[in-house]
């Protein structure tokens, strides 16, 4: 749990780099990419 801010950092490079090579769309998508940006910045900025 200590490197919970940089996982989601990862998925999220992960996740955006797909949508933008493969044109990977889901339902919600910005949503969900906005939230989990916030989520892993805030961690981020807490373990700092």
């Amino acid at each position: 749990m200590r490197h919970l801010g940089s996982i989601l950092l990862g998925v999220w490079l992960i996740v955006h780099g797909l949508r933008d090579i493969i044109h990977l769309t889901f339902r919600y998508d910005d949503l969900a990419m906005g939230a989990l940006a916030i989520v892993a910045g805030a961690l981020l900025f807490i373990r700092r």
